[in-house]
């Protein structure tokens, strides 16, 4: 009895020191040849009743006879153990009814149950021979069936454990916020995969949003925290931090949930981005007033650090700038041109491709970007995006960021929204600006049948009537002298027609305008040479600087009465003499013809009006210089027909300066 008495502590102490996770990797089979062992019996079997089968969990010394994989939970000995919960004890198979016959030996089984007492698995021992169990082994088998239970318990226990949490962290893993978890001490003991995320965004800053606040007792909803990204971009994020209290009503940890909201935000400011520059362009007299205040909108939500808006001038085959804008503190010592010609710099090329560019780097050999600009390491993105109306491109939106930016399509999404805005405005400016013209030349059309008509008709008139009641004496020495002033008032009257007609022909397209290769350098020097001619002797000095040969489509007449009507009017308002200059040169795609003089010259806020038809400076007529009116009004009108333009430029003291631009190819 001693012997089995040590024995039975043996067991106990060898069965206890187990460890659970040994059950998950042959220790069940280990357990089930401890209980054969105690029992002196060759074969141990363990059993997991899982809802109506017996599944095998560990053997020991099996046969054919003995540990089937799986079996129902009726019709074998360890189903009569699991279904009565209590031991049963078989000396000789062969005498016991329940068994099958054919089966010879002994076995002995014993319920193991779980702490609510459910028969949670059966142990047994087995003998291929009869024979009478003896009271120690069915209590070396009890014992062993008791501290198998536990680790069985405990193996279940945390499976089920492992399996909540595998479960939970799937969960935690698929939200949209990044979860992190401490204990009391502030150690990291969780975190999700959208947490790592932000981590890797914002680095460690972002281990602490609100963890520390939540372990002091403080609770933090919808916390607003803005850090700077990997690219130095705000993040913003919203904060939930809580502490976690245990049982007694300490604290033994802090959870906090970080929503990222920079999209969202990102969202919101470009919606008030759209909204400024409505408002700004609503406001605005013109795209250059508005310019810097749909610049501004722009920089500031985009937070990138500066933006430019050009405006295509055909004439000159250029864009030009209208309008930049610098974020507050950012300055750069590059010199951005005034001007870029088509295909040119970054305006040039949108301008060229009709499409949005988009520059990740522009310190790279390829960028679009000027090489000072790229050398600088001032900047780096850049977007440029076409302002168009309908199929014609008006003018190219840039901007410009200090770090590399990859493409984003709601980024372009809003840049073409904004572009179409400002299309829109430069169109609508230009509709208008042609509906005030034609009021205009309606007005001075009545104007012209009011005065510039009856003026001469009436001194035709009045000469007429004098001749009629003039005596003979009277009409031999006043004749000739009252029909001068008929014809001159006749001749008048006939010019003013004629150039009517000739402006209302170009005005509506019925004038012939035949677009040809031909010489503006040979148009000129022929024109500077009859100017000459017409003023031998007086003290007027004519230069020029033309080159050889300046070859572009235009209509070689009308270029001509173009040319001549410019040096006719430097000659007439130069009474005193003085100096005229006439230069022709190429400037990107477009030839550039100017005209200056020393004359009376024009105010700044009478200049526009020269093109507008009968409108005669208040020098002019304070000086008495006779003249229609009309002639620049034909000049733009002509330079018009060839998709060019003519405007009164900056002149250097007293004078004027005409500055013709015409594109060097076919529009």
């Amino acid at each position: 009895m001693k012997e089995a008495g040590r024995l039975d502590e043996d067991l106990l102490h060898e069965v206890a020191a187990l460890h659970p996770a040994s059950l998950e990797s042959g220790g069940a089979d280990e357990l089930a040849g401890l209980l054969a062992g105690a029992a002196h019996a060759p074969v141990g079997v363990i059993y997991l009743v899982r809802e109506d089968t017996l599944r095998l969990y560990g053997g020991h010394g099996l046969a054919d006879d003995w540990g089937l994989a799986e079996a129902p939970l009726k019709g074998n000995l360890a189903a009569i153990v699991a279904e009565s919960g209590v031991p049963l004890v078989i000396d000789d198979l062969s005498a016991d009814e329940r068994v099958p016959p054919g089966r010879t030996g002994a076995y002995l089984g014993h319920p193991m149950r779980d702490g609510n007492g459910n028969v949670l698995a059966v142990c047994c021992a087995a003998d291929h021979q009869p024979r009478q169990w003896s009271a120690q082994e069915q209590s070396s088998v009890a014992a062993a069936a008791l501290v198998g239970a536990l680790l069985i318990t405990e193996q279940l226990s945390r499976y089920e454990i492992d399996r909540q949490r595998r479960f939970l962290d799937a969960v935690l893993d698929s939200l949209h916020d990044g979860v992190t978890a401490c204990d009391e001490q502030g150690r990291i003991v969780f975190v999700n995969e959208r947490m790592r995320r932000i981590w890797a965004d914002i680095g460690a800053a972002g281990e602490d949003l609100g963890l520390h606040s939540a372990l002091r007792g403080e609770h933090l909803q919808d916390s607003d925290v803005v850090l700077p990204g990997h690219n130095r971009r705000a993040r913003h994020y919203l904060v939930d931090a809580h502490p976690i209290i245990g049982p007694g009503g300490q604290t033994v940890g802090a959870v906090q949930a970080v929503q990222d909201v920079t999209r969202r935000k990102r969202v919101e400011r470009f919606r008030t981005c759209e909204l400024a520059v409505t408002t700004a362009l609503a406001d605005a007299p013109s795209i250059e007033a508005a310019g810097p205040r749909v610049l501004e909108a722009v920089v500031g939500t985009l937070e990138w650090v500066h933006a430019e808006l050009w405006l295509v001038d055909k004439a000159a085959g250029v864009v030009r700038s209208v309008a930049r804008w610098s974020a507050p503190g950012w300055q750069s010592d590059i010199e951005v041109p005034v001007d870029l010609a088509f295909g040119v710099g970054l305006a040039g090329r949108a301008w060229q491709v009709g499409k949005p560019l988009w520059i990740r780097d522009v310190g790279r050999p390829q960028s679009l970007i000027s090489p000072e600009t790229a050398a600088s390491g001032a900047l780096h993105s850049a977007l440029a995006v076409p302002v168009r109306e309908g199929f014609e491109t008006l003018g190219v939106l840039t901007v410009f960021a200090d770090t590399v930016e990859d493409p984003e399509d709601e980024l372009l999404a809003l840049m073409s929204g904004i572009a179409a805005h400002i299309g829109q405005f430069v169109e609508r400016h230009l509709v208008d600006d042609l509906q005030r013209q034609l009021v205009r030349s309606k007005n001075e059309y009545l104007a012209l049948v009011g005065h510039e008509l009856r003026t001469p008709l009436t001194s035709i008139s009045a000469y007429t009537e004098l001749l009629r009641e003039a005596d003979e004496v009277s009409l031999i020495k006043d004749g000739p002298r009252l029909i001068e002033v008929i014809e001159r008032n006749a001749h008048q009257l006939r010019d003013i027609i004629n150039e009517l007609m000739e402006l209302s022909a170009l005005d509506t397209g019925h004038a012939d305008v035949q677009l040809t290769p031909m010489d503006l350098a040979e148009v000129v020097r022929d024109s500077v040479a009859k100017a000459r001619t017409a003023v031998a002797g007086a003290p007027l000095v004519i230069e020029d600087d033309l080159p050889e040969q300046l070859v572009l489509p235009g209509d070689r007449k009308r270029l001509r009465q173009v040319i001549d009507n410019l040096l006719g009017n430097a000659v007439k308002y130069s009474p005193d003499g003085g100096h005229i200059g006439i230069t022709l040169k190429t400037s990107g795609r477009a030839a550039e013809l100017a005209v200056s003089d020393t004359g009376l010259g024009v105010s700044v806020d009478e200049r526009e009006k020269l093109f507008t038809g009968f409108y005669r400076t208040s020098r002019a007529r304070d000086s008495a210089i006779p003249g229609t009116g009309l002639g620049m009004t034909l000049s733009r009108a002509v330079v018009t027909r060839h998709h060019g333009s003519i405007e009164l430029v900056d002149h250097e003291g007293k004078g004027t300066t005409v500055l013709v631009r015409l594109p060097l190819d076919a529009r």
